[in-house]
């Protein structure tokens, strides 16, 4: 340990001096037992040879160790800055090699980290974004009918549709945050899922419960195809919340009168889940980016919704090994497909 107190040139200062005293002592006790002096000047001479070559090596050795030095220290702020990744000789089994292999490494992890925050930041951004994009509308309803409410007078049936209107807004608002709640502990893992066995039809039932006020509203039909003792390995709460996304997205878009058809079937690895509504279908231009977060058609920004449901329910079902497809044809309306694996 307390070698490690010292520098590299005072421990061969201290290597050379020892050595000098141990040659010097030998070629003394070569003297007094031979008294031969020649015998002590070639030992001599062989000495003075020894420590020549010995400096030289030194020298060598001290030269290398320094161009390593600022070899190590150049690459390590490239590192820092992230411009410059660790040379590498996979030939050399040396010390020095092997420096280079945990280097490397030290410098791959620096850049999937650097490139995780990265992302994360980017995320981050982009959901700040959305929420002031999506929250920007319904306050600005909420401050202008206040407003109206505060410096004018009106009958007391004008006032209570101007309250009604706050409430509509306030839903929408509690919507949106209860949304981008669920989603963000989605996907930090703050929530995760748990699988069980469990019957299939009370999750589906959860699901269609939450829909049947609007649908009965809107006068929509509904069929539900599912065998009653069916047995999954999932998770049943959050299954359901991404079943309703499906089922409330279906009766958004399906004009009064029209119908949905939820129908189960069971298939030899996964478990198909097809919700079917009569509305006006998706353009096959629009298929691939309705999953994304907060995407709405322009020809539907007259309908109530945020945008999020499907992002939401592809999540949940993605995390649990399985997938959605959507096939539409407008307008006829559009099939929605859930696809959970059996184990």
């Amino acid at each position: 340990m307390k070698m490690q107190r010292y520098s590299v040139r005072k421990i061969l200062l201290a290597i050379v001096i020892y050595a000098a005293l141990t040659a010097a002592a030998l070629l003394l006790a070569l003297y007094l037992l031979t008294g031969n002096v020649t015998l002590v000047l070639c030992g001599l001479l062989l000495t003075a040879a020894l420590f020549a070559w010995g400096a030289v090596f030194l020298k060598f050795f001290q030269k290398k160790l320094s161009e390593f030095t600022d070899s190590l220290c150049r690459t390590l702020d490239g590192m820092i800055d992230g411009s410059e990744k660790p040379d590498m000789d996979f030939d050399a089994e040396t010390s020095l090699s092997r420096i280079s292999h945990r280097l490397e490494r030290l410098y791959n992890i620096m850049q999937a980290s650097h490139c995780k925050i990265k992302d994360e930041k980017a995320e981050l951004q982009s959901l700040i974004s959305d929420i002031s994009h999506q929250t920007k509308t319904p306050i600005a309803n909420l401050k202008m009918v206040n407003d109206t409410l505060l410096t004018r007078t009106m009958p007391e049936e004008k006032q209570r549709e101007f309250l009604q209107a706050m409430g509509s807004q306030l839903d929408k608002l509690d919507f949106l945050i209860q949304a981008m709640v669920k989603t963000s502990r989605l996907e930090t893992g703050i929530i995760t899922l748990e699988k069980k066995q469990a019957l299939f039809a009370d999750t589906l039932t959860i699901a269609v419960n939450g829909v049947l006020a609007t649908m009965e509203k809107k006068k929509i039909a509904l069929s539900v195809n599912c065998p009653e003792k069916l047995m999954l390995f999932h998770d049943s709460r959050w299954t359901a919340e991404a079943l309703y996304n499906l089922l409330d997205n279906a009766v958004k878009y399906t004009p009064a009168g029209g119908s949905i058809s939820v129908s189960v079937h069971e298939w030899e690895m996964y478990l198909k889940v097809d919700v079917t509504d009569t509305g006006k279908g998706i353009s096959e231009s629009e298929q691939g980016a309705i999953f994304k977060r907060f995407y709405r058609e322009e020809a539907v920004h007259d309908i109530d919704g945020i945008g999020i449901g499907l992002y939401l329910a592809r999540e949940i079902i993605t995390m649990q090994g399985g997938y959605i497809k959507v096939t539409s044809t407008a307008p006829k309306g559009s099939t929605f497909s859930v696809f959970l694996p059996k184990k």
